[in-house]
């Protein structure tokens, strides 16, 4: 398994380039998630560093799922910060949910392992853990991006396909 930067850079793009291809996916640069950071922007940055630590630590897993699921987890379409947008209050609890409707609706051929991903990756705030190495690995990436977003400002310089220049 090759780890380069340069390997996993061009293994990312592969991995991602049909769900960031999605119509309503863009959607997601409309809206800020942490700081100044867009969904979209967090959710490559979480996608490119899972597929980075895993190629890395050498951790087998399916990679596609990996990146896709991390590209989803947040798919929520509102913007969090706005109570009447919102579709309830407990944005922070109920959000995965709300992923994994929108993704169900528009990816169709989602796998049990990209459900799981979007569905438990804000364990232990949601109680039910995560299932499989691919969803603990975004979990745990999702945390540390968002930690970063939170201090600094735009931390994730983008591409133009959406994919973070980490």
């Amino acid at each position: 398994m090759d780890s380069t930067p340069e390997e996993i850079r061009k293994r990312y793009e592969e991995l991602a380039a049909p769900t960031l291809a999605a119509p309503r996916v863009a959607l997601m640069a409309g809206y800020v998630q942490h700081g100044q950071t867009t969904t979209l922007e967090h959710v490559a940055a979480v996608a490119y560093l899972s597929l980075a630590l895993v190629r890395k630590l050498v951790i087998r897993c399916d990679e596609r799922a990996l990146v896709r699921g991390a590209l989803l987890h947040d798919y929520c379409l509102y913007d969090w910060h706005d109570h009447n947008a919102a579709p309830d209050a407990w944005h922070g609890f109920t959000h995965p949910r709300h992923a994994l409707r929108n993704a169900e609706a528009d990816f169709p051929d989602l796998t049990p392992l990209e459900r799981d991903i979007i569905a438990h990756h804000m364990f232990p705030l949601v109680p039910s853990p995560p299932r499989h190495v691919e969803s603990l690995v975004v979990s745990l990436v999702d945390k540390a991006c968002s930690t970063v977003e939170v201090f600094a400002q735009r931390p994730w310089a983008t591409t133009s396909e959406g994919g973070a220049a980490c």
